[in-house]
């Protein structure tokens, strides 16, 4: 298996060499080729996003892999770490990995899950309430949203008579969309560098964050994956396998398994407050001219449209990370080591998402050399409309993230293209907020349900359920999400729909399926 891995890659790189040797016209579009195709055959975003760069230096470079291996290090990668957002994006990446261990091991998180958890109701409404609501309290990272609450909740789950499956569609729900549309989490230095990134190639001077903070109205997967949660808690609403699941956890005799001990709450509570607290109040002092205050809504936008993001977002870090670190409970004798290992695995468990961030940058400063974006329009002229764009971009995002099982490499690949693509065929401001939210919501469709997907595996492990009945179970809810991001979201958006009417129509759609749904639901 693993020669035949290899023997793809040499046959690559020959056909790389041959094509930027005959400096035919599709090359340009060779190197995103090239990256989606070594993620899909190694399972690897890292690897299939500088195959895709060393694809596209090579092209540049008329075919000559040596010069072009040379060439990645000065041209593509060293003149990027000179902005202050992508420096921020890795230190701010780094610490909040190692902020988010912290907490996990303090269990404070497993008191509160507990305490709002008990006594269990007939229905486990209660127990999947909670789990919820700890879900969207770890919204600072996708990961440790997934391994804590499923670590946390599987024995009170089955106490409950909670399908251990739906815990995992808990998780795996408020993780990557929660990460993705929150102001503050390990996400949010990646996106803001891949906006940074995309509308620099395509000549617009934009506030990452600013851009951010427009897109998020319209990022209609991630919303309508919440409102389906409701629904599928509140409601009962179990379409597909989901439903056997259910009624097999419901007349189980409930779990005998001691009590999971937990941490004071305010090791937890405590420090994410003041992560919220100093990054906004970072914002304000030095995102302002002069003094905040008064503090009117001019002063707050200009804020936070301000270029304070990067230096903001690290100080909130470390000082939300030295107040974990007090406030980690004693175990023992010991209090100062163990807070300090867990604060160290987080750091190093970051480390393989800054080097694909690196990658990814790496990626699109190629593709914007080799003309990539203006190829891609062009051929877009020849047969579609812009307002069919954000749906195509969602559309592709979610086939690319769901074969390749990630959602960074999937923002990495298309970011550099799509934005400079969407200029060309000539979108303004505000449809450009909307192909952004398209990326996001199409690269987290693949990491809610992908089988390749880190949190999917990750999620899977936690709550001690098979991979693949989580899959088959959260497919579902995935797919009628994803039906009502399209058709109740971007497609109607592209035509010039206002976003928050969207919502609201997408919202009252899935709250209305229970009521349509063929198949029946369990009972309870």
């Amino acid at each position: 298996m693993a020669r035949g891995r290899w023997l793809f890659l040499i046959l690559m790189t020959a056909l790389t060499v041959v094509l930027g040797w005959s400096g035919h016209v599709t090359g340009a579009l060779w190197p995103p080729v090239v990256a989606l195709a070594v993620i899909l055959v190694f399972r690897q975003a890292l690897w299939g996003l500088v195959a895709g760069a060393l694809a596209g230096a090579i092209l540049l470079e008329g075919g000559n892999p040596v010069p072009a291996l040379i060439s990645l290090l000065p041209e593509h990668l060293l003149p990027g770490l000179t902005s202050p957002w992508k420096i921020g994006a890795v230190a701010f990446t780094l610490i909040l990995g190692g902020f988010a261990a912290v907490l996990e091991e303090g269990g404070g998180f497993t008191t509160l899950l507990r305490r709002f958890s008990n006594p269990p109701d007939r229905t486990g409404r209660r127990m999947e309430t909670a789990a919820a609501g700890l879900g969207l309290l770890c919204f600072f990272d996708g990961l440790a949203n997934s391994m804590l609450v499923g670590r946390v909740g599987r024995n009170l789950a089955d106490r409950a008579g909670v399908a251990r499956v739906k815990l995992a569609y808990i998780a795996d729900s408020t993780s990557s969309a929660v990460a993705c549309v929150a102001l503050i989490s390990t996400w949010i230095a990646f996106q803001l560098s891949m906006i940074d990134t995309a509308f620099a190639q395509a000549g617009h001077d934009v506030n990452p964050y600013a851009v951010f903070l427009a897109s998020l109205p319209l990022n209609f997967y991630c919303w309508f994956t919440l409102v389906m949660l409701w629904v599928a808690i509140r409601q009962r609403f179990h379409p597909g396998p989901m439903a056997a699941f259910d009624r097999e956890a419901t007349a189980r005799i409930p779990a005998t398994d001691p009590e999971v001990q937990g941490g004071p709450m305010t090791a937890a509570l405590v420090p994410l407050a003041v992560l919220i607290l100093a990054f906004f109040a970072g914002f304000l002092v030095l995102g302002t001219e002069g003094t905040p205050w008064p503090m009117t809504r001019d002063r707050v936008v200009a804020a936070f449209g301000s270029d304070a993001g990067p230096l903001v977002m690290v100080i909130a870090a470390v000082t939300a990370s030295v107040a974990a670190l007090i406030l980690f409970p004693r175990l023992g004798k010991a209090r100062w080591e163990p807070a300090v290992q867990a604060f160290g695995r987080g750091f190093r468990a970051m480390v393989l998402p800054v080097f694909i961030l690196v990658a990814a940058w790496m990626l699109g400063s190629v593709i914007s050399a080799l003309g990539t974006a203006e190829l891609i329009a062009s051929l877009a002229q020849r047969g579609g409309e812009l307002a069919w764009v954000p749906s195509l971009v969602f559309l592709t995002g979610a086939l690319v993230s769901f074969a390749t099982g990630t959602s960074w490499g999937t923002m990495g690949l298309l970011f550099p293209l799509t934005i400079p693509a969407a200029v060309s065929l000539g979108a303004a401001e505000p449809q450009l907020h909307l192909v952004v939210a398209a990326v996001f919501s199409g690269a987290v469709f693949g990491d809610h349900c992908s089988p390749f997907s880190d949190t999917t595996i990750v999620t899977s492990i936690s709550c001690g359920v098979d991979p693949h009945d989580h899959v088959r179970t959260q497919l579902p809810y995935a797919l009628l999400t994803a039906a009502a991001a399209v058709f109740l979201g971007f497609l109607p958006a592209g035509y010039g729909a206002p976003g928050w009417l969207l919502l609201v129509l997408g919202s009252g759609a899935i709250l209305a399926l229970p009521r349509i749904w063929p198949r029946p639901r369990s009972a309870g």
